[in-house]
């Protein structure tokens, strides 16, 4: 037979790996719920021409094709339908779909498996999980929403560093801001000079005043005064009189700097060290109208960004109707590779199991099943011994598993007696009372030495 390989961008996490998942996605959503966001789920799969409506080429998505019968003819009003690849345009289609049965705004978040049909490479899958949280109104939404969103992603990142996530810095921008200096520059093709400007990490900055000029039109003058905008960092009003000290002022420069500032001043006292404004982040996708975001662990910035978005004044129309949204996505298992692979988290043990019912024989499994059922009718999670050997042997198999304490039901009418095999400690004690220390009752997610 022969060896089975695995399929490249497709990741499967080991039971420990799936742990350190499952604690990070428990977190996210608690921290979404805390800040009143409620729990959708969509389908797998959208018509091709929505999931292209927002200008992602069709070598991206992955398509679905029934195989049928010898002779069996499809359907001639079938769809050509594809799997999604991110949670935005099944949100828009599903904002339209329920817009009447929604309170607006609408505070969602999902959190589910998308696929991309990319080149594998560290940190990007063909499938894998992302948790999206959004903020959709009708017709209007206050900027407030995206001042919050930022603030509720640094919160839920927050409560990971407890197993070994490191810092994040949220950079954040305004398209109006970069639009309103463009225009004021005389530049025409805005939305082709933020695309060329958000290719300033991968090509450098002499490439991008190359590109500015062959594909957008700049001349070299207008090519150096966008690099100097996207050289501008900072965390307080002083990032507007640094712009505006270019020379260039526009009605829509000053109101997104306006916000842009509100945004950076609020989050530097909530979530200070957390969020700064960059000013190269751009988002290269045309449909952001205003505010942008993008998340980087810190030491780790070659991994790119974990977390991004922004604001989208057309999320979905009707024709009579428009819904405004601004939302983040965090890329869970770009997150997980990282934990994992730098070895920076570990669960405190593989299973679940916190005590292994022994058994003394076959026929008495029946009294191992027993405290088994009364222990864990008490929240304890427990495990049988899969076969009656000696206690040394059934020992020896919770020790493998890093289960902690191992159950030894009483004979002719002695106590039970439970050992911590750890410690070698053994005691009296009844299912109907025992309680394991706090910290071994369920595993935990640790982070590791560095």
């Amino acid at each position: 037979m022969a060896r089975i390989a695995p399929l490249s961008g497709f990741p499967e996490w080991l039971p420990e790996g799936r742990a350190v998942e499952s604690h990070i996605l428990r977190t996210v959503a608690h921290v979404f719920e805390l800040h009143g966001f409620v729990g959708i789920e969509t389908r797998a799969v959208e018509p091709l021409e929505q999931l292209l409506s927002k200008g992602e080429t069709s070598k991206e998505v992955y398509l679905l094709r029934r195989l049928q019968e010898d002779g069996e003819q499809s359907g001639s009003g079938d769809k050509t339908l594809g799997l999604h690849f991110d949670l935005t345009v099944p949100l828009a289609r599903y904002v339209l779909e329920n817009a009447g049965h929604l309170s607006f705004p609408f505070k969602r978040y999902q959190i589910q498996k998308v696929w991309r049909g990319e080149r594998p490479q560290d940190g990007r899958f063909r499938e894998f999980t992302q948790a999206d949280i959004d903020v959709v109104g009708s017709e209007e939404l206050p900027f407030h929403f995206e001042v919050e969103l930022p603030l509720v992603i640094a919160e839920a990142f927050a409560a990971l560093t407890g197993i070994g996530l490191p810092p994040v810095r949220i950079s954040v921008n305004n398209r109006k801001v970069a639009q309103g200096f463009y225009e004021g520059l005389g530049l025409a093709d805005v939305d082709g000079v933020l695309r060329t400007i958000d290719k300033l990490d991968k090509i450098g900055p002499d490439a991008v005043v190359a590109a500015l000029q062959s594909d957008n039109g700049a001349t070299e003058e207008q090519a150096r005064a966008c690099l100097a905008l996207a050289s501008i960092t900072g965390t307080d009003a002083s990032v507007a009189e640094r712009v505006l000290a270019l020379g260039v002022r526009t009605p829509r420069l000053e109101e997104g700097l306006d916000e842009l500032v509100r945004l950076v001043e609020t989050a530097a006292a909530r979530a200070p060290g957390v969020v700064v404004a960059d000013l190269r982040i751009a988002r290269g996708l045309d449909y952001y109208t205003g505010s942008v975001y993008e998340t980087t662990l810190v030491g780790h910035e070659q991994l790119g960004s974990i977390c991004s978005g922004g604001r989208y004044d057309s999320l979905a129309s009707d024709g009579s109707r428009t819904y405004p949204g601004v939302g983040l996505s965090i890329g869970v298992s770009r997150l997980v590779s990282r934990l994992l692979g730098a070895g920076l988290s570990a669960p405190s043990r593989a299973v679940p199991t916190a005590v292994l019912v022994a058994v003394s024989d076959e026929a008495h499994r029946g009294a191992s099943d027993a405290v088994a059922a009364a222990l864990r009718g008490r929240d304890i999670p427990t495990d049988v011994a899969p076969n009656a050997a000696k206690f040394g042997k059934q020992i020896r198999h919770a020790d493998r598993r890093s289960i902690p304490f191992v159950w030894f039901p009483g004979a002719d009418g002695a106590p039970d007696q439970v050992k911590d095999i750890r410690t070698g400690e053994q005691v009296d004690a009844d299912p109907a009372t025992w309680e394991p220390p706090v910290a071994d009752r369920w595993p935990a997610v640790l982070p590791q030495p560095s």
